[in-house]
C-alpha cells in the first residue's frame, strides 16, 4: 500500500530550498502591486489544495521564469469566484487562503498575488483586466492559464482573447501542462470526491501529501477533559468542510512534531454542537499548547460521526477510536504512539 508519509511531486517546480526559509513575497490585493513588481512570468487560478495538476502548473512557470531571468507569479483570488457569485452552491473548499499560503511556499515562486474578488474586480471587463492589470500593473512577458480559462465582466475573455492581446502587447500564452494519475486528470474536484469518500490514500496520492487542515488551537467547553480525553480544538471557519467524521492523524506545529492522534470533525451532535469544528486528542501528549498555529494531517478514516444516547456511550466510543487509531499507526508505521516515522 502507499507509505502515507512519502511526497510524490513533480520534479519541477518543488525547490528544497523553502525547507531553509526562501522568500515568496505575498502581495494583498491589486492596490499592493508596486512599480519593482512590473515584468513576470504569471499563471492565474484558485489553485484549491495545490494538487499535483496545480504543481505541476507551477513547475511550468518557474521553469520558464528561469528561463527569462524573471520573478514567477501566482495570481489567485479571495474569496473564489463562485463563493462570490454563488455562495450557498459551492463544494467545500480544501484550503483557506492561509493554508494555500503556506503550501506554495514550498514551490520555487517568488511572488503570490491574492486578487480581492468582489464588486469591483467582478465589474472590470476583460480588455480593462489585460490592460490595466496584466499589461500596465504586472508587465507580464509570458502567461500560463488552462485553455478553458475565463474572466472579466460577464466572463467575456477566453483564451483566444489573451493570445490576441498577447500577440499586441508583447507576452507569450500557454497551456498548462495536465497532470494525470491512472488516466484521470488530476483536479480539485477529484481531491473532494477521493476525500468526501474517505479514501486517504486515493487524496494522498492527488495531492502529493496527506490532506491537512490548518488553524490556531482555541480553549473549548472543556467536556473532554471530564472523561480524559482532553482535546486540541480549531475552528475551521470554513462554510462546508471537504472531510467529516473521526480520523487517525497527525499534528505539526507542537513539541515533539508529528504528534499521533485521532480527531473528530464535524458539529458534535451528543452535545448539540451547531458549529462545524476539529477536535483532536493526542497520544501521550500533556503541553500547553493553545494559541498555537498548527497543521493536522488527515492520514486514516475510522468511522463516521454519529449522535450518542449518552456522554457516557460517547466515552466509551472514544475508547474504541483511541484503539482503533493506534492500531492503524502500528499496522501502517509499526509505532502506536506518537514520535518520528
Amino acid at each position: 500500500m502507499l507509505f502515507l508519509g512519502t511526497p510524490i511531486l513533480p520534479k519541477i517546480g518543488y525547490n528544497a530550498r523553502f525547507r531553509h526559509a526562501r522568500h515568496m513575497e505575498l502581495i494583498r490585493g491589486i492596490h499592493n502591486i508596486r512599480p519593482a513588481h512590473h515584468g513576470c512570468v504569471v499563471t492565474i487560478g484558485n489553485f484549491d489544495g495545490i494538487h499535483l495538476g496545480h504543481q505541476a502548473v507551477i513547475g511550468q512557470v518557474a521553469e520558464k521564469a528561469q528561463e527569462l531571468s524573471l520573478p514567477a507569479l501566482l495570481m489567485t483570488f479571495e474569496p473564489q469566484p463562485r463563493e462570490y457569485f454563488a455562495p450557498q452552491r459551492v463544494p467545500p473548499r480544501l484550503t483557506r487562503l492561509r493554508e494555500k499560503i503556506l503550501n506554495l511556499r514550498r514551490f520555487a515562486l517568488d511572488r503570490v498575488l491574492a486578487v480581492r474578488f468582489n464588486q469591483a474586480f467582478a465589474a472590470l471587463s476583460a480588455e480593462d483586466f489585460i490592460r490595466q492589470i496584466l499589461v500596465e500593473k504586472l508587465g507580464v512577458r509570458y502567461l500560463v492559464v488552462g485553455d478553458d480559462f475565463r474572466f472579466g465582466r460577464d466572463r467575456r475573455g477566453d483564451f483566444a482573447m489573451l493570445q490576441a492581446a498577447g500577440a499586441t502587447y508583447g507576452f507569450e500564452v500557454a497551456n498548462m501542462h495536465s497532470f494525470q494519475v491512472a488516466e484521470q486528470r488530476v483536479s480539485s474536484t477529484l481531491v473532494r470526491a477521493a476525500l468526501a469518500a474517505g479514501d486517504l490514500e486515493r487524496a494522498e496520492i492527488l495531492l502529493g501529501r496527506p490532506y491537512r487542515m490548518a488553524g490556531r488551537v482555541r480553549h473549548g467547553d472543556k467536556r473532554g477533559r471530564t472523561i480524559g480525553f482532553p482535546t486540541a480544538n480549531l475552528y475551521l471557519h470554513r462554510r462546508a468542510t471537504p472531510v467529516s467524521g473521526v480520523f487517525a492523524v497527525e499534528m505539526f506545529g507542537v513539541p515533539g512534531e508529528p504528534a499521533a492522534g485521532v480527531a473528530n470533525v464535524g458539529t458534535r451532535p451528543t452535545v448539540n454542537g451547531t458549529r462545524t469544528q476539529l477536535e483532536v486528542f493526542l497520544f501521550d501528549f500533556d503541553t500547553d499548547i493553545y494559541g498555537r498555529y498548527v497543521q493536522v494531517s488527515f492520514l486514516g478514516k475510522l468511522r463516521d460521526e454519529r449522535r450518542f444516547e449518552s456522554f457516557d456511550a460517547l466515552r466509551q466510543q472514544i475508547d474504541r477510536d483511541v484503539a482503533d487509531a493506534r492500531e492503524f499507526f502500528q499496522q501502517h508505521y509499526g509505532r502506536r504512539n506518537g514520535g518520528s516515522r
